[in-house]
């Protein structure tokens, strides 16, 4: 039934009771008929309206829609009033959608729900539904106003860039596989560089732990995987070493978002550290321990990492490794960061600073 708001007050008793004068019947008829107007303006405008408009009453009953509700489902007007309108959802999606608007009505939360609506074609078109409480004077909700807008075509586009993310995902992991196994067999042939290939198939194995992390995952797959962001990734890079278990690696403080953008050069960073602590640092030594402390301040992260009960450090070691220029190629190179190495007696002290916002698009 296409009845307005407007409409609806036009309709409601007489504001004049007990006013006879032709001057109070003059302005009532002039305010009556400005309603109308009023009216007639404002469904001209929710018809001109690109979504579906509807509204309801505070109980969740449908009593307006706008022809572009009918234009798109094709259906007659007012067949869809009161709680018919969910037999036009697909069947998959009409009791998801019946609790989330339940929830609504019971609690007053805006809606928003994604569903497949039946188009007058006969096809099931993906929609975005929303719909915001209209409250009175004494904050009670009086009617509800919502939308619905056909996103069809950008949820088909949106799954298919998964589907090719995946894919994508996969084939990288696959690279990262080959090049582990290509390192490998020329070690074979060169046994005097395996110390070198060990070396280079754990950074390699660090990039693929990285891109493992923060790629594009099914539904099947997102539940084993915490969401991206730094202290998960550096918990998942360090529960490969014993000391982690062993509660002599901890991890504390604040936590931000990243992507591949970031995590492949922290993950290749804090690799090479932990490797450097397993074999020459803290966690050599069976009482030695690593404590890393992740910290916002201001727009950046900074990154704590104390070393402490291993063997005596004193100083830095006699040149520079690849793996240390490895490590300011990743913070400098590709975070604009910086690196700070404290060697103490008792440990190293580094200090690794980032804008958090390189960390992620």
């Amino acid at each position: 039934m296409r009845v307005s708001v407007a409409d609806k007050d036009a309709m409601s008793g007489s504001l004049w009771v007990g006013e006879n004068s032709e001057t109070a019947k003059g302005t009532h008829r002039g305010a009556a008929e400005a309603l109308r107007e009023s009216s007639a303006r404002f469904d001209v405008l929710l018809d001109l309206m690109p979504q579906m408009v509807w509204s309801t009453l505070p109980g969740g009953f449908h009593d307006y829609y706008n022809r572009r509700w009918y234009e798109f489902t094709g259906v007659p007007e007012g067949s869809t009033d009161g709680e018919a309108w969910n037999g036009m959802f697909h069947p998959d999606d009409q009791e998801r959608a019946w609790d989330r608007w339940r929830h609504c009505l019971a609690t007053g939360e805006p809606y928003e729900i994604e569903y497949r609506l039946r188009h007058r074609s006969g096809d099931y078109r993906w929609v975005l539904g929303r719909a915001s409480p209209v409250r009175d004077d004494a904050g009670q909700i009086s009617r509800w106003i919502g939308t619905c807008t056909d996103i069809h075509d950008a949820k088909l586009d949106a799954e298919q860039n998964v589907i090719l993310s995946r894919e994508l995902s996969h084939r990288i992991k696959n690279i990262f596989a080959v090049v582990n196994g290509l390192i490998g067999q020329s070690a074979r042939s060169y046994p005097e560089a395996k110390p070198f290939a060990v070396l280079l198939q754990q950074r390699v194995a660090a990039l693929g732990q990285a891109h493992e992390f923060v790629r594009p995952h099914s539904e099947e797959s997102r539940p084993d995987v915490p969401e991206a962001s730094v202290q998960t990734l550096l918990a998942r890079l360090f529960s490969a070493y014993p000391a982690f278990a062993e509660g002599r690696f901890t991890l504390s403080g604040e936590d931000t978002p990243i992507d591949d953008r970031g995590a492949t050069p922290i993950a290749l960073v804090f690799h090479e550290l932990a490797t450097n602590a397993a074999k020459y640092g803290a966690l050599s030594a069976a009482d030695g321990r690593v404590a890393v402390n992740v910290v916002r301040n201001g727009e950046d992260l900074v990154i704590d990492w104390l070393e402490d009960g291993g063997p005596r450090v004193d100083g830095p070691p006699q040149g520079r490794g690849f793996g240390s220029r490895l490590v300011e190629m990743s913070i400098g190179g590709q975070l604009g960061g910086a690196i700070d190495e404290d060697w103490r007696p008792e440990g190293l002290h580094a200090r690794v600073t980032v804008a958090a916002s390189r960390l992620i698009r």
